[in-house]
């Protein structure tokens, strides 16, 4: 399941790439306008900066705004970014592999084979979207 950060950080960053005007953007505007409580929301933003999506102005008319280009940014990089693996299970992760301790043989393993299946076919959809699909 998806949590609200995750969430919250995608509605985020869609209300940004909607925009005309790409000028600073307050997190009580953003919060306000996507229903988000702004500490948490300020949270999630100062974690998307980090991670290059946004930048920030302090100031008068400050806020966050977006460094790259809503077509540049895939739905796959922010998803790792904000929640981790995409992967439900971790032997079956590209980038977050770890072994399952119950496990004997992942090659025989009939769980294995159906989340390499989930992984795929969800890789293939988030892969395929970007912020500016979401916008």
């Amino acid at each position: 399941m998806l949590s609200k950060k995750t969430k919250y950080g995608i509605k985020a960053l869609a209300h940004l790439a909607k925009r005309t005007d790409k000028s600073p953007v307050q997190t009580a505007e953003i919060a306000r306008s996507e229903n988000i409580s702004p500490k948490f929301l300020e949270s999630i933003l100062l974690n998307l900066r980090k991670s290059g999506f946004l930048g920030a102005k302090k100031g008068k008319g400050g806020g966050y705004y977006l460094i790259k280009d809503p077509k540049e940014i895939q739905m796959t990089t922010v998803i790792r970014v904000l929640e981790g693996p995409i992967a439900m299970l971790p032997c079956v992760s590209l980038n977050y592999y770890e072994k399952c301790e119950d496990c004997p043989d992942e090659l025989t393993c009939s769980v294995h084979k159906l989340m390499i299946q989930v992984r795929d076919s969800t890789l293939k959809v988030l892969s395929e979207k970007t912020l500016a699909d979401l916008a």
